[in-house]
């Protein structure tokens, strides 16, 4: 497929999936893989138009305080450490594997995203903190966050998808984050993502510039398109929009490791 045609379904795949505050990562590798690009080689280019296209959509939503920063840092330290150890490590792991967890994460998500939100967690309680920004408190459950964040972060460094997938879900449900919110403090978090996950695969001798480079102008054009319709969208509709989009790069990725 030409380069090019590749880049145009890349730049539309950033615009509806950076609404959803994930960046595409997932869409990326799936689109790569059928194109015939290896599993591996995927990845890291996934990861790298996703570093470019959502630290884009980052600015924006930062700019419209879409971006609870406290929670931002919290969840943003552990996943960059998990996020470059799973890039580096991804190249242990057999494709076949690979394509597995990536459907297997994607079809959770979205069986998290179409259930109701719980009530905020009291800031009293043990292993619970209370976090400030933008006028806004959110309580975080470190007995349920940690462990959810370092294997997201890991899993998304592994298989270049964006670590989104699991944090929307998480912040909402466990935290009673709002969905613009989330999105935007998503977007900010799955760009320390996919930055650690790439360097992790560039470390790993996992790059291919001539593929990368084009792929990220179509990316970066998305998701700053993206980025402008999520400030205008309904949070009802861009949680449907969201789980919608995650059973369909589940059910194609095992349809694809099936052939």
């Amino acid at each position: 497929m030409n380069i090019w045609i590749l880049a145009i379904i890349i730049m539309l795949i950033a615009f509806v999936m950076t609404m959803t505050g994930r960046g595409g990562g997932n869409f990326y590798v799936l689109t790569l893989v059928i194109a015939g690009v290896s599993m591996n080689i995927s990845a890291s280019t996934g990861q790298f138009v996703l570093m470019c296209s959502s630290f884009m959509a980052a600015i924006l939503f930062s700019k419209q305080k879409m971006n609870h920063w406290k929670l931002t840092l919290l969840l943003g330290v552990m996943i960059f450490v998990s996020a470059m150890a799973g890039g580096f490590l991804g190249q242990y792991f057999n494709e076949k594997i690979l394509k597995i967890v990536f459907a297997v994460v994607m079809l959770i998500a979205a069986i998290f995203m179409l259930k109701k939100p719980k009530q905020k967690l009291k800031s009293d309680r043990k292993w619970v903190v209370s976090l400030s920004s933008n006028n806004e408190s959110y309580q975080v459950n470190l007995l349920v966050t940690v462990p959810i964040v370092l294997l997201t972060g890991f899993i998304s460094g592994m298989v270049g998808v964006s670590g989104g997938s699991f944090l929307v879900p998480l912040m909402i449900l466990t935290m009673g984050v709002p969905m613009q919110v989330a999105i935007g403090t998503s977007t900010t978090l799955v760009f320390i993502s996919a930055a650690a996950g790439f360097f992790g695969h560039f470390g790993a001798g996992l790059f291919d510039f001539n593929i990368a480079i084009p792929l990220a102008i179509g990316g970066v054009i998305g998701g700053f398109a993206g980025a402008k319709m999520a400030l205008k969208s309904k949070p009802k509709n861009l949680k449907y929009l969201f789980a919608g989009t995650q059973i369909v790069a589940s059910v194609i990725m095992i349809i694809n490791v099936l052939k």
